[in-house]
């Protein structure tokens, strides 16, 4: 009688066992939060505060490179501090033209940091140019990269409600400035007038999203037509930077020098296109181009956030 006792409550725990089997969990949705606090632990501050593996992008073959670093990195300290607490999503908002818009360049640095702090924080969406490249959480705490890109735009063109509003939602940490070539195809580029509608850009983000860090990027450089048959780089490229540089510097801001990194004045471009990075029209770049510039600002950031460790 035992023995058929015994059977009979193995028999009820193996059917129950496999009825739980077929119950699966519904996934995360965006608002919710994980309860497990030791998944807060394993993803959170043990696995923040120590530094990480950094690669290196940049093809050999480029002449005259410059250093992968972001200027004036420490700036970015209240981004990694929230960062390393590991208790909710850190997040970071992309805003620029075309090279954003096409969304590589952006994916390429958002998976970049993915492999270093972990992507548990958002959905693995595949992204391509027809969705958009605005990440959906999963409620994890952890890095969120959204990019919000529009062909042919300058920074003077996100000075809208409509944008503020669409970037404000978003919930920025970090908010990512990456303008300057359409700038730069302007025949009549004014410095002072370019420095004048970045304040007025900067002016909108810090009333829209007064804690978020804001961080600039130069544009990597593109040609010009100099006759029907005939291109040169663009000689306003350099003027852009040196203002998105000197306006960086006047109103604080961290700022990753792509420009000077491939090359400056002298090599840029011609690195790019002597590599086929570079498309037919030499202003916008391959889907290889794109990656290798994403993986860059991302390994920047990498490297910044082991400064900040280290400190």
């Amino acid at each position: 009688m035992k023995w058929i006792k015994l059977f009979l409550l193995c028999h009820i725990i193996c059917l129950c066992a496999a009825q739980a089997q077929d119950v699966l969990p519904r996934p995360l949705a965006p608002q919710d939060t994980l309860a497990n606090p030791d998944i807060h632990l394993r993803h959170g501050v043990q696995a923040r505060l120590n530094a990480v593996a950094v690669g290196n992008s940049l093809p050999k073959s480029f002449r005259n490179p410059g250093e992968n670093v972001i200027e004036d990195d420490s700036l970015l300290a209240p981004f990694f501090a929230k960062l390393c607490q590991g208790t909710e999503p850190v997040r970071i908002v992309q805003l620029g033209d075309s090279h954003v818009r096409g969304h590589v360049f952006s994916v390429a640095a958002r998976h970049t940091l993915e492999a270093a702090w972990g992507g548990q924080a958002v959905y693995p969406d595949e992204i391509n140019y027809r969705t958009t490249a605005i990440a959906r959480e999963t409620g994890a705490p952890g890095l969120v990269y959204h990019a919000i890109g529009q062909n042919g735009a300058t920074a003077s063109d996100f000075c809208t409600r409509e944008k503020m509003e669409q970037m404000a939602a978003l919930r920025p940490d970090l908010i990512i400035l990456s303008f300057g070539t359409n700038e730069s195809h302007n025949r009549r580029y004014d410095p002072v007038e370019h420095f004048a509608q970045l304040d007025a850009l900067l002016t909108l983000l810090r009333h829209y999203a007064p804690d978020a860090t804001v961080m600039l990027t130069t544009p990597p450089g593109s040609y010009v037509r100099a006759s029907r048959r005939r291109r040169i780089v663009n000689p306003r490229t350099v003027k852009v930077v040196d203002t998105l540089l000197a306006f960086a510097e006047r109103r604080g801001l961290p700022v990753w020098d792509l420009y000077n990194l491939a090359g400056g004045s002298r090599n840029a471009c011609t690195n790019w296109k002597n590599n086929r990075l570079m498309q037919r029209d030499q202003v916008h770049y391959t889907h290889q181009g794109y990656t290798i510039q994403g993986n860059l600002l991302g390994e920047a950031l990498l490297k910044a956030f082991n400064d900040y460790v280290a400190n």
